[in-house]
């Protein structure tokens, strides 16, 4: 989290700074992917599990079997690519956690007991899948569901407490004492930031697997099982869709109260007062916004429901503490609200075409936007985290310090980052081609599949 600033130019090309900031940049950028995977994961896999118990319905039943395998893998990796982040915050920012530790490893630790649950309770279900009665076994799998949701929470209250910290009293050397660890975790940033992200890990999740299934019946897979794959996860993603975007409207306006410095950038906001102008798409400069949409008075109205709301501008904002790059925040911003946009579209879409025909649209085009949608979701959510993170800069604890006081004065971060990058490299690549031979077996009814190993859901051992 501290690091997401990707192109920060107060850096020179050889200090431990830039270093470090890439490589949590990278590093944040893969796990992210992993952790949507891991809170969204355990519904999908729990809606199918019990549409096929109470449907009686064979095609469900093997999709859950399947996604519990496929999460069984990511969460593999994603406890590689976790462990790697959770020392990395030890590794390049010492002063950081030597400093705020106290404070900031609260929400960690209770996120480290909530994935060790997720990870035991995973194992119980795909174990279970031949060794439980059918309703025993989805009741098995509901852990799974909690404790992602709740790791989720933990994680993201501890950068929503970077952005809006508060809880501790610093001593006369600047370290923190007297903790409150309910003040740490339940943070003015808190009621908005963990919902966006829960929300962006369901539309992640959803649009992901469903893109998968689009792509098979794009190229004539248009058996029951792949619509039914489709359709489950692409519902879930297109409910948390519109509630997605009311979230990141009340966020945006408490970025604006409580970081202006942050608003201010990622609008592109020059001058302080009423009547901003709303800028889609451009280039950021201190003469104004170029190559942009204006939509004159919007930028006030959005933040205060009156064209004349007065918004902070970056000539209120000391040069030393104005977030860098402000055309990457503008852009970034634009990309994960005009992307979420055009999810809803795609979610009104299915919603219409179920109204009038109680089935997907039947339009090769439909198939193609879910086929991309996938992708987009993960766009939006690594643009929504540059908005989060390189906005906060320069300051890693916000007003408290900076990230350029927090980095490690080791040698050898380059070293490290390469090494990084080579490792996450094979852990994708292996994950992929994992994933991949799982999905060929499953299509050709090889080893794995409801036919060679049936479940205990099979009516003739059904309890």
């Amino acid at each position: 989290m501290p690091g997401l600033d990707a192109i920060p130019l107060a850096a020179s090309a050889t200090s431990n700074l830039l270093a470090a900031r890439e490589q949590m940049a990278f590093t944040l950028g893969f796990h992210i992917v992993l952790s949507c995977l891991g809170v969204a994961l355990p519904a999908t896999i729990l809606v199918a599990n019990y549409i096929g118990l109470k449907k009686d319905d064979r095609d469900a039943i093997e999709l859950a079997q399947r996604w519990s395998k496929a999460m069984a893998v990511t969460f593999a990796v994603g406890a590689v690519t976790g462990t790697v982040l959770s020392f990395e915050f030890g590794l390049l920012w010492p002063h950081f956690m030597e400093r705020f530790g106290a404070a900031f490893g609260i929400a960690f630790g209770i996120e480290g007991l909530f994935f060790f649950l997720e990870a035991i309770f995973l194992a119980i279900y795909i174990y279970g899948w031949k060794r439980l009665p059918p309703w025993a076994h989805f009741w098995s799998g509901v852990p799974m569901f909690v404790t992602g949701i709740g790791g989720a929470f933990s994680v993201v209250s501890a950068n929503a407490w970077m952005n809006q910290p508060q809880g501790f009293v610093l001593d006369a050397a600047g370290k923190v004492t007297e903790v409150e660890p309910l003040k740490v975790i339940f943070n003015p940033a808190t009621p908005y930031e963990v919902p966006h992200m829960i929300l962006a890990a369901y539309m992640v999740t959803g649009f992901l697997v469903a893109s998968i299934y689009a792509v098979g019946m794009l190229k004539g897979r248009r058996d029951r099982l792949h619509r039914l794959g489709l359709l489950i996860p692409l519902t879930i993603a297109c409910i948390a869709t519109p509630i997605q975007l009311l979230v990141g409207d009340t966020a945006a306006r408490e970025v604006a109260s409580h970081q202006p410095a942050k608003f201010a950038a990622m609008e592109c906001i020059q001058e302080t007062g009423g009547h901003q102008t709303e800028y889609i798409g451009g280039i950021c400069t201190a003469d104004g916004v170029k190559l942009a949409i204006p939509i004159p008075d919007l930028d006030s109205l959005l933040v205060g429901f009156s064209p004349g709301t007065k918004v902070t501008g970056l000539n209120d904002i000391p040069n030393d503490e104005r977030p860098p790059v402000n055309t990457l925040l503008h852009l970034a911003f634009d990309a994960m609200v005009g992307i979420g946009s055009a999810l809803l579209l795609l979610g009104l879409w299915l919603l219409y075409s179920w109204w009038k025909k109680r089935d997907i649209p039947q339009t090769p085009w439909f198939l193609k936007a879910v086929s991309v949608s996938g992708i987009g979701a993960i766009l939006a959510l690594w643009s929504g985290w540059i908005v989060t993170e390189v906005g906060r800069q320069p300051w890693i604890v916000y007003h408290y310090m900076k990230t350029s006081e927090a980095v490690t004065d080791a040698n050898g971060i380059w070293g490290a980052f390469i090494f990084t990058l080579l490792l996450y490299a094979a852990l994708g690549t292996i994950a992929i081609l994992v994933l991949r031979r799982m999905s060929k077996r499953w299509r050709e009814g090889g080893e794995g599949t409801a036919e060679e190993e049936p479940s205990p859901y099979s009516p003739e051992v059904r309890v």
